[in-house]
């Protein structure tokens, strides 16, 4: 019998993996390279996409004005004007309407892709009625700067004022009026009234309507906005979408118009 040699203890040494473990060293790069294949299959998927759906880059515009709205936050005017009515004095402070609050940062991005994907025209119809909008407050901003002075201590020590406490210590009360954060929450519903991939779904029409109003609420509750900017934003929303509206027409008014001059040549 040949017995292993061991050490003065008697205990035998481990013997090499040898051709098991580079199997499995193989076998890892393998599934390695498999998954870096399906990633680069992914982005090339995406990129042709992106190519016969040039619309798409509309959306990039967000960029532009997020440089924007981050570079007046930067600004200090000397001369801030102080946006304020008698109903805010009488919405009290909830910390809870923070979770509606938030629920924007999903809500309309998830939009923004379901259209982009699906419904081209109510793509479109939104970047214009939100970029639009979200610019033009970027104006107001700059020419008449404003801010609120509604926020008091938060008592309170549960999860939902922990993270009003967050809020307030990134977001200082500068730049409010128009809401950005009710308008584009505004652009978003009347897009959903409009589009003809979702207008009549009639759940999805309730969905929109109640979280929009919740979205609202919460920037009141949670003294982020006066009900000036909560106003203003909405009315914004309304006039852009009404400006879309009249676009819509004049350009189906051209098409048909064109039509018509197409099918006269035609008998001539």
């Amino acid at each position: 019998m040949v017995r292993a040699r061991g050490d003065v203890y008697g205990r035998v040494p481990e013997q090499p993996s040898g051709a098991g473990g580079k199997t499995g060293i193989k076998n890892e790069r393998i599934k390695t390279k498999e998954q870096y294949k399906g990633i680069l299959l992914m982005i090339k998927q995406v990129m042709n996409w992106i190519k016969t759906h040039r619309y798409c880059l509309v959306g990039l515009y967000m960029l532009v004005f997020l440089s924007g709205f981050f570079l007046l936050e930067l600004h200090e005017p000397s001369d801030v004007h102080i946006i304020h009515c008698a109903v805010d004095d009488l919405i009290p402070f909830n910390e809870w309407f923070v979770l509606p609050y938030f629920l924007w940062y999903a809500w309309v991005p998830v939009f923004m892709l379901y259209f982009m994907i699906r419904d081209r025209e109510a793509y479109l119809r939104l970047c214009f009625v939100m970029f639009a909008g979200a610019t033009f407050c970027l104006f107001v901003y700059l020419l008449a700067p404003n801010g609120l002075n509604l926020r008091q201590e938060i008592t309170s020590q549960n999860f939902c004022a922990q993270i009003v406490r967050f809020l307030r210590r990134v977001d200082p009360p500068n730049n409010v009026c128009p809401s950005i954060h009710v308008s584009s929450t505004v652009a978003v519903h009347l897009t959903i009234c409009h589009a003809a991939s979702v207008r009549n779904k009639k759940p999805i029409r309730t969905l929109s309507w109640i979280v929009t109003i919740l979205i609202c609420l919460s920037t009141m509750f949670i003294k982020q906005h006066s009900l000036v900017d909560v106003l203003c934003g909405w009315i914004l929303s309304l006039i852009l979408d009404e400006a879309a509206n009249i676009w819509v027409l004049v350009k189906a008014f051209s098409k048909g118009k064109a039509g018509k001059t197409t099918n006269a040549v035609h008998e001539e």
